[in-house]
């Protein structure tokens, strides 16, 4: 039997028999430390309620428990903050600035014809001429293929040569463009950047290197000459190359040919043929080909026959069937025709002879 001095639940067994340090060393079982919460209570509690004698001391909360979660979340949350700093400072991309495109540079050189224009029916002169061979329409301007460069995937490439044929096609062969009806087939692709220099080109064209109407569009004096056949003859070539980490130009050369006759005369009357050879470089940034347009930085287009004289920077004035070129200087022979061009082309040129059709 436990004496009053002792645990309640008797003498831990093992207990030393040595003085109150060794008693201090013993460990305490759980049902000690369950004895232990107990409290007496006081003498005016005793006196309200006879038969409690002790009560539970209130557990002891640790008070850095509930503090530990929050303090982990600061740190998780500045730790994030200085990695995403960090990465900003020192990330080595940067996104490319913000470049404006360079106004084009325009060449148009007429071709007088050396003699008078030949005539006929569409079919008779095209199977007489260098066309003969030639695509119509669309058909005309085909895709090289395509593969990828140093920067620009092959589904970037194959999206630069189709942005450069819409424009080749909405700029050369749309009729309404051709008659002078509209500009905005081809305008819609331009970059805007050079929006303001095409109209000014469509509005008040100049021989000044920068506003030659005919070499944005081609386009006819609809008081002079209409289409006598609408399928007009191309053949050329598209090129590309990659000519900077966020650009890649295409080269456009192509010769079209279009069967005229004089706007006032009656359909099925003498047609004359009229030859536009066009070189254009475009150039294309990622978001030009996000949003499928284009920039042009040069335009050369030689174009006849024409007279040398009249200012044919803006709508094209063929000479038609019979027509002759006002007597002047012999200006150098040029065949539209042909793939090789001179580095820098005359100001006004001789159309190349073709083989006549027989009557």
């Amino acid at each position: 039997m436990a004496s009053r001095g002792d645990p309640p639940e008797g003498t831990p067994e093992g207990l030393p028999g040595g003085g109150e340090d060794e008693y201090r060393s013993v460990v305490f079982d759980e049902a000690f430390v369950r004895a232990a919460r107990l409290q007496e209570f006081s003498a005016s509690e005793r006196m309200g309620e006879p038969a409690r004698a002790v009560r539970s001391a209130p557990a002891v909360r640790d008070s850095r428990s509930g503090s530990r979660p929050t303090v982990l979340l600061v740190l998780l949350i500045l730790l994030a903050f200085g990695t995403a700093l960090y990465l900003g400072v020192r990330n080595p991309y940067q996104p490319p600035p913000d470049q404006r495109a360079e106004p084009l540079r325009t060449t148009v050189v007429p071709l007088a014809p050396r003699g008078p224009v030949v005539g006929g029916t569409p079919e008779r002169l095209f199977d007489h001429s260098p066309a003969a061979e030639y695509g119509v329409g669309a058909a005309g301007i085909n895709l090289p293929l395509a593969g990828r460069t140093s920067h620009f995937a092959e589904s970037q490439v194959v999206t630069a040569l189709s942005i450069a044929k819409d424009y080749l096609v909405a700029s050369g062969l749309e009729p309404d463009v051709l008659s002078g009806a509209t500009v905005r087939p081809p305008r819609v692709l331009l970059d805007p950047d050079q929006l303001e220099q095409f109209d000014r080109s469509v509005e008040t064209p100049a021989d000044d290197g920068r506003h030659a109407l005919a070499a944005w569009i081609v386009r006819f004096d609809p008081r002079q000459a209409v289409l006598a056949d609408p399928g007009v003859r191309v053949q050329g070539v598209l090129h590309y190359e990659e000519t900077g980490t966020e650009t890649l130009d295409v080269l456009a050369d192509h010769t079209y040919t279009y069967a005229l006759r004089p706007a006032a005369q009656a359909p099925g009357g003498a047609a004359s043929l009229f030859t536009v050879h066009r070189v254009v470089r475009f150039r294309f940034d990622r978001d030009d080909l996000r949003m499928h347009r284009a920039e042009l930085l040069t335009s050369t287009a030689e174009a006849g026959p024409q007279a040398c004289g009249p200012d044919g920077t803006g709508a094209l004035r063929p000479l038609l069937a019979g027509a002759r070129a006002p007597d002047g200087g012999r200006p150098p022979v040029t065949d539209p025709y042909a793939t090789a061009r001179p580095a820098t082309p005359s100001l006004c040129g001789t159309l190349a002879p073709t083989a006549q059709p027989s009557p």
